[in-house]
């Protein structure tokens, strides 16, 4: 899958991942992960990314005597969500334009 592709979707994911109520580094893991591969080393960069875009903030908490990070989305990471959704949609056009070839084969 082409990288620039790959890297919309992932933040879209992480995005989403948080669009109901904060979360942290493992929980986000722990929810894309039924639906796309993500490392925590990939995770990370796209949490800094994101947050220097100012889709999400951060906010550290103490939890059971660590400090946990919880990432909260902001407008501009809801308005990224809307969007890819309207995007996508112009991708499954496209996706149905090159698989037309095939079924005519």
């Amino acid at each position: 899958m082409d990288i620039q592709l790959k890297r919309g979707l992932l933040d879209v994911c992480v995005l989403a991942a948080i669009k109901n109520e904060p979360s942290y580094g493992y929980k986000i893991i722990k929810d894309v992960s039924p639906y796309i591969k993500l490392s925590e080393s990939t995770l990370y960069t796209i949490l800094k990314r994101l947050e220097s875009f100012e889709m999400l903030t951060v906010r550290t908490v103490e939890h059971d005597g660590r400090l946990r990070k919880y990432y909260h989305i902001t407008p501009s990471g809801i308005k990224r969500i809307e969007d890819f959704k309207a995007e996508w949609n112009e991708m499954v056009l496209i996706y149905n334009f090159v698989i037309k070839e095939d079924e005519n084969e």
